[in-house]
């Protein structure tokens, strides 16, 4: 009894399972030979019945009777067929339908696929309705023209619409077929009736000529939409040029000849050869009509020069930037002993014995590397960074344990004679002179003594921090200093932002090669804060377009958008045209940050995470490291950062997520890091006198007729303030008046609501109408009084207000 019922809930759970749907080769034999043999018998019976369909017609109400006889040539069910289809049906658009039917015989046999089937049982079946419906329009019912359906449709819509709307109706039909079937444009019209014209007039030139043989010119610059709308209208084409045809092969099955593809050899005894030879001719792949242009324009004119307007400028000398005495290293060889022998005691006192040691020489700090003898723990030799110091009596030892990418310890011991790392070293130095990089950014020379140059563009941000005195202004300048050397005017632009009103001053003189503002903004370097504000707001304009210009150029970065341009590939009638980069300078966000919140950090967090593809970068620097001025999402958009000295370890840590800031010894010390390992550059340092050399020098060139304009910027606290001139009123107080005078209640939080608008701007409205007298004064916490009783009054009180 049990094992009867185990195997009653085997039963049970046993899944239910859908038939397969899939074809064996057998069935798809049977299937796709139906198909195509019924496919063939309609194909037949339609043709016959346009000759024999009148003479069947009686013999149709009786076709379960063997003595009538009928003269399709497929007899009474070719007649029934023929009638159903043709007649009562689509007319004679329905040779299509047995046309599509065979198609699919032949798709089933060769196991092709079935996705362009589809699509030509979609096109197919819409050309038979439209054909039906062309071919209804000069029939009658039951004509074999446009069959039943093409009369009626042709009835239905000649009633709503007339004659002529149906035929417009059709044309449309037509044309929405063509362009999205064969992706015809009005420009494949355009070519097909220019090559016509071309192959007329060569005809002619030919037979004056008494040529035995015609030329048929046909236009290389066609494109492929034009020439699926010749093959649509039968129009031949002739070219010299070889075709390759694709063709689709069924899988291959067992037992077949292996093919062999090969350079054509004309020999005899390939005949006998049992291998299928195949000559596979490479053709060139033909440019569309877009590429063959711009290929043209660019031989014709050459690529587009961005340049061109200022191609006399020059870019600033040398000779400008101060050569120091000091420069270079300097090695004190007394000085390295001495270091290296109190390195030794001072580890050998704590048992630390070393294998060897090896030191780097820097401009301003010497990095001795240590091998410790082994089974010494590093966190040992980490925890005596303050006992190292106070052996060498140095300020700002550093240890890195252990370098990355070595087996050793760093020591950075500070040099007692610094030297100076001049701009103009690190300028004309190779490693900037021939780098190939889209935005070139000389900081200085590394500890081992070479320059350090890298891209902003590959940043693509930059966050400078460190304490007041310790080189970020000098850091500032020396980035802006490098890119004036290597970028032209047109390919960069300066976006700055100067709180302090002092630092960045100079470069007011190179307003109309270098800079960028708002439009009516007087001044290009801004130090107002709510003028940053709409700046910040107006960039991301600016970065909004940029996004759509690329998304209707089909590039990813402003890289290709701008190589594209240079090409002529792209139409500046589309509003297409050359993007330089942007560059936004803050030198002072902590203040921004203090005075206006989130209305800066907002902007600024959207461009960091967005608008390094089109070529806007962000420099931002602070001297108040502290985690309410950069937040946890500026920081996660910066990952290129830049320490000068900090105070303490915790302001380290918000600048680098780690220690060493604050071991720094200032003067244009700093930590250089993009994510990765921490690099101590010594900042190149240029003075004043020579930024005010090199803006002189630019200014002194033609410049553009104005600033770069970026996108205007209506805020939403756009409206003015109280004042009493109409001209001056907010473009919303008609509105507002209405608002107020129809719900008598004269309060700000009402026009946010009906109006959809911000505190300030509403509060500012109110203000306003207080000015004109539609409401009374402020009354605390109650609604101000609403002055007038209705919109009658409300129009008298307003037009007397203007006469």
């Amino acid at each position: 009894m049990a094992k009867k019922k185990n195997d009653i809930n085997k039963t049970q759970k046993k899944p239910f399972k859908l038939p397969s749907l899939k074809l064996s080769s057998q069935q798809k034999l049977i299937f796709g030979s139906f198909l195509i043999i019924f496919g063939t018998i309609l194909f037949m019976a339609f043709l016959s019945f346009i000759f024999t369909g009148n003479a069947d017609q009686s013999s149709l109400s009786d076709f379960a009777s063997r003595e009538v006889k009928t003269e399709n040539w497929l007899s009474k069910s070719g007649a029934w067929l023929s009638d159903f289809f043709i007649q009562r049906g689509f007319g004679i658009a329905s040779f299509i339908i047995a046309i599509l039917i065979v198609l699919s015989g032949v798709y089933v046999l060769l196991n092709l696929n079935k996705t362009k089937l589809v699509s030509h049982w979609f096109w197919g079946m819409l050309s038979v309705i439209w054909l039906s419906v062309l071919f209804g329009f000069f029939g009658n019912s039951y004509d074999i023209l446009g069959g039943t359906i093409g009369f009626e449709v042709n009835t239905y819509l000649q009633d709503y619409l007339g004659i002529l709307g149906t035929v417009l109706l059709l044309v449309f039909g037509l044309i929405v077929y063509l362009a999205v079937r064969f992706k015809v444009t009005f420009e494949s019209f355009t070519n097909i009736f220019n090559s016509a014209k071309s192959k007329i007039k060569d005809d002619f030139s030919n037979t004056n000529d008494n040529t035995e043989e015609p030329v048929i010119a046909l236009d290389n610059n066609l494109s492929e939409e034009a020439a699926a709308i010749k093959s649509a209208f039968d129009i031949p084409l002739e070219t010299d040029e070889p075709v390759l045809v694709k063709k689709e092969t069924p899988k291959p099955v067992a037992e077949v000849a292996p093919l062999v593809v090969k350079t054509p050899v004309f020999d005899e005894d390939d005949e006998d050869d049992e291998d299928i030879k195949i000559e596979v001719k490479k053709v060139a792949e033909e440019l569309s009509e877009s590429n063959n242009l711009s290929d043209k324009l660019v031989a014709d004119f050459g690529q587009f020069d961005p340049t061109l307007e200022l191609s006399k400028y020059q870019f600033p000398p040398l000779d400008l930037l101060k050569k120091y005495d000091s420069e270079g290293i300097t090695i004190n060889q007394e000085e390295l002993e001495e270091n290296k022998n109190k390195i030794v005691e001072t580890l050998k006192n704590y048992n630390i014995g070393i294998a060897s040691i090896k030191a780097t020489i820097g401009p301003t700090v010497t990095l001795y590397e240590i091998v410790p003898d082994a089974g010494i723990r590093i966190s040992k030799i980490k925890n005596l960074e303050d006992d190292i110091a106070l052996s060498l009596s140095a300020l700002g030892i550093r240890i890195i344990a252990p370098i990355p990418g070595k087996g050793t310890i760093g020591i950075e011991v500070p040099n007692k004679n610094a030297t100076i790392v001049s701009m103009r070293s690190v300028i004309a130095s190779k490693k900037f002179q021939t780098s190939d990089m889209q935005l070139p950014i000389a900081l200085g020379k590394t500890i081992s003594n070479e320059t350090f140059v890298v891209d902003l563009a590959k940043m693509p941000h930059l966050l400078m921090a460190g304490a007041t005195g310790q080189g970020k202004s000098v850091g500032l300048n020396a980035v802006l200093t490098s890119l004036l050397y290597k970028k032209h005017p047109a390919e960069v632009k300066f976006v700055l932002v100067d709180p302090k009103k002092v630092e960045l001053t100079l470069f007011n003189k190179i307003e109309r090669h270098y800079l960028a503002k708002l439009p009516d903004s007087e001044d290009a370097i801004i130090t107002d804060n709510t003028k940053v504000i709409n700046t910040l707001n107006s960039l991301c304009i600016e970065m909004d377009n940029r996004y759509e210009l690329l998304k209707n150029a089909l590039c990813r970065n402003i890289a290709e958008y701008n190589v594209k341009f240079k090409e002529r590939k792209l139409n500046p009638n589309d509003g297409h045209q050359f993007l330089p980069y942007i560059v936004l300078v803050v030198d002072e966000f902590a203040d921004l940050i203090m005075t206006a919140g989130k209305e800066v950090e907002t902007p600024i967090a959207r461009l960091a995470q967005l608008a390094r593809a089109i070529g806007i970068h962000l420099i931002i620097a602070t001297q108040r490291p502290s985690v309410n001025v950069i937040t946890g999402i500026i920081k996660a958009n910066f990952p290129a950062r830049i320490a000068f000295r900090v105070t303490s370890k915790i302001d380290s840590r918000t600048i680098l997520d780690g220690s060493g800031a604050d071991q720094l010894i200032g003067r244009g010390d700093m930590l250089f890091t993009q994510g990765n390992d921490l690099i101590r550059v010594q900042c190149a340092f240029v003075d004043t006198p020579e930024v005010e050399k090199i803006t002189d020098y630019i200014g002194s060139q033609k410049a553009y007729p104005e600033a770069y304009l970026l996108p205007e910027f209506v805020g939403e606290e756009s409206g003015t303030s109280l004042d009493i001139d109409i001209a001056d009123r907010d473009k919303l107080f008609r509105e507002a008046a209405e608002v107020i005078v129809t719900a008598q209640q004269g309060s700000a939080s009402l026009l946010q609501r009906k109006l959809k608008l911000g505190y300030n701007r509403s509060g500012r409205l109110i203000d306003q109408l207080e000015a004109a007298g539609i409401v009374g004064p402020f009354e605390g916490s109650k609604a101000r009084q609403v002055l007038i009783t209705d919109l009658t009054a409300l129009d008298r009180h307003l037009e007397n207000e203007i006469l």
